[in-house]
């Protein structure tokens, strides 16, 4: 019977046992449920196992396959260690949202049909908005704010998407699809808001770090890789996702080397990553979508690895900017310990998950004989070693010293991060457990010489570059403006100017009124007034000559 449930109804009720609960037995919801649900997903067996109506379509909640089980599975894994991560920290508003919010994302990974799809996108924007304003930074509730009104936007256009290809197809199913017409190119800029493809990824860097150092421990694992599954679901060969994927890449590291917040550089790191695995969905061959699923997987572990690192040095600090930190590695080794691993595995160094998941992504790039690709994914690697794999560690923790000297992580953050550091390095050592879970079979090695010699050279000579333009590198208090300055800033400001504009444009219409107005009441007054002309009594004779006059006139015109 639990298998034709949808399993992220056990986190749904964990949601709401944390508010209900306090102390030890919180605790036990906020650790326990996560496996409950993991169990569970593991219960749902492959094809459609639920299914209901609506409006005449046929609602499918609960369609298993190998992907929507990989995806709901590290979703699980992070709904659980995230719990440990912060469960002595975060206020209980927190947890009830961070657990709704995984609740969604399981859900999406399981939904058949674009309607229960929708559901779950939404209910994953409520969750993670409510993940933002728990936090305790004072643009937490501003940044929460836009961060809804872009995801209901967002949201809106998946919809009226979903609304015309049903009404078209008459159907309701999850299926590929190409965006050759409207209904279709709807849902994709949809999903692709999600995903966070420039120019409205903005959201992502102006969110996450306004959250709690808790809270954005989950916002990196859920919203855009519940995004990427969707992808993978609904347009795998997508031609248009190839250029989106290039543009994100590159544009998550140019960010990320210019950022000073060192949350805001993982923040746009993900862009970064979610980049490759969107160059992947666009490639569509069985390798690539097998290297998007598994770069997903390896990515929330790493990435969420990174920013309880970064979690750690705000709780313990206080402090952001890099420009404030430096040195802490005198005292926090084992925080510092595991941002390296989690810096190693992002930039794909060899033995960490990172190269046995990003290298088939460009593996299949070579394969479909997309050589520019694959120079173009090797290039990236090298970016992204520059900003997370170096950049975030030596600032951080290394670099000048900022004379701090707190305390290392609690023993939960420490448990959490230890955890995810072996996963880094498990992965990386024996990908072969990650490669069975994998939608398609997986016939590749990742440690043949010449592609551990290419990367090693590749990472050790970007490496190379960064010390020695480390003067060029150096941290300033700066502000970079992104694309969300055109609606934040230039469009409110032309829109006062426009306003103003108006103003002074009907100010001087009434000028121009009053004065023509006043002209012509002299005029009025002049000649009809109690003094005018045509006012005041005239001689006999004057009559008579203007009837005269008058007369003629009239004579004139009518034989004319």
């Amino acid at each position: 019977m639990l298998e034709t449930w949808p399993p992220g109804l056990l986190l749904v009720l964990g949601a709401i046992l944390i508010g209900m609960l306090r102390g030890q037995a919180r605790t036990a919801v906020v650790l326990l449920f996560p496996l409950l649900a993991l169990w569970a997903i593991w219960q749902v067996p492959n094809g459609v196992v639920t299914t209901t109506g609506f409006v005449g379509y046929v609602i499918e909640p609960v369609e298993g396959s190998p992907v929507r089980r990989l995806f709901a599975t590290i979703f699980a894994l992070m709904a659980f260690t995230g719990g440990l991560y912060s469960f002595r920290q975060a206020r209980w508003q927190e947890l009830s949202a961070a657990t709704l919010y995984a609740a969604a994302a399981i859900g999406l990974c399981f939904a058949g049909d674009l309607i229960s799809l929708f559901v779950c996108w939404e209910l994953m924007a409520i969750g993670s908005t409510l993940v933002i304003w728990c936090g305790d930074r004072p643009g937490s509730r501003a940044a929460g704010q836009r961060y809804a009104i872009m995801h209901l936007t967002g949201g809106a256009i998946l919809m009226a998407g979903i609304a015309a290809h049903s009404v078209a197809s008459g159907s309701v199913d999850v299926v590929p699809m190409l965006a050759t017409n409207w209904a279709s190119g709807m849902i994709l800029a949809g999903l692709l808001v999600n995903v966070a493809a420039p120019p409205v990824s903005a959201w992502l860097a102006d969110a996450y770090p306004e959250a709690s150092a808790t809270g954005a421990v989950f916002l990196s694992a859920y919203t855009t890789k519940a995004a990427v599954l969707a992808l993978i679901l609904l347009f795998p060969g997508e031609p248009l996702l190839l250029a989106v994927g290039t543009c994100m890449i590159f544009y998550g590291i140019a960010y990320a080397l210019l950022e000073n917040d060192a949350r805001r550089i993982l923040a746009y790191s993900i862009v970064n990553q979610v980049g490759f695995m969107v160059c992947a969905i666009g490639i569509g061959s069985q390798l690539a979508i097998n290297g998007a699923a598994a770069h997903a997987f390896a990515h929330i572990i790493y990435k969420a690895l990174l920013f309880m690192s970064a979690g750690v040095v705000v709780y313990r600090t206080g402090l952001h900017k890099c420009t404030d930190l430096g040195g802490l590695f005198r005292t926090m080794p084992l925080t510092c310990a595991c941002g390296i691993v989690g810096a190693l595995s992002i930039s794909g160094f060899p033995l960490t998950s990172g190269f046995t998941t990003k290298t088939l992504i460009s593996e299949a790039a070579m394969v479909e004989g997309l050589v520019a690709l694959y120079f173009v994914l090797a290039a990236a690697s090298a970016g992204v070693f520059l900003h997370a794999g170096i950049k975030f560690p030596w600032f951080v923790f290394f670099q000048k010293d900022s004379g701090l000297r707190p305390s290392d992580a609690p023993w939960n953050m420490a448990a959490a991060m230890i955890l995810f550091s072996f996963l880094c390095v498990f992965i990386g050592v024996n990908p072969r457990p990650l490669y069975a879970m994998l939608p398609y079979p997986v016939d590749y090695d990742a440690y043949t010489p010449g592609n551990v010699l290419f990367y090693l050279q590749l990472l050790l000579f970007s490496g190379l570059a960064f010390f020695l333009m480390l003067p060029l590198a150096k941290r300033t208090l700066t502000i970079t403006l992104d694309f969300d300055w055109i609606w934040r800033v230039a469009l409110p400001r032309i829109a006062a100017w426009a306003l103003g504009a108006f103003d002074a444009g009907a100010a001087a219409t009434k000028r121009i009124r009053t004065s023509r107005g006043m002209v012509l009441n002299d005029w009025v007054q002049r000649h009809f007034g109690s003094d005018g002309t045509f006012s005041r009594s005239w001689e006999i004779g004057t009559t008579a000559l203007w009837v005269a006059v008058l007369l003629s006139a009239y004579v004139l015109l009518h034989y004319l």
